[in-house]
């Protein structure tokens, strides 16, 4: 089995910083816990929105119509984990 070449790993981290430019739910160094989970909780929302069948499991588990589902869903994507915590002085 072959070791990989430094620049195999120079190739690997471009592509990473690549994929974190086009994906913002991707992530990077600076990120920290409560934004992961919110581009997470928006992304699970965006799915659920973006798949008829999965709208409808959603709208039928809630008892609500799919428009109504729909609707509550799109405004859980405006803040889905609450505010954002305080940063401490530290943080900076």
């Amino acid at each position: 089995m072959a070791s990989s070449a430094p620049t195999d790993r120079f190739h690997v981290l471009s592509q990473l910083e690549h994929l974190q430019a086009k994906y913002t739910g991707t992530g990077h160094a600076d990120m920290n816990r409560w934004e992961w989970i919110v581009n997470q909780h928006r992304d699970t929302l965006a799915s659920i929105v973006g798949h008829p069948d999965h709208l409808s499991y959603v709208a039928l588990v809630e008892n609500e119509s799919r428009a109504r589902t729909r609707f509550n869903l799109l405004n859980k994507m405006i803040s889905p984990c609450g505010p954002p915590p305080e940063k401490s002085p530290l943080d900076e």
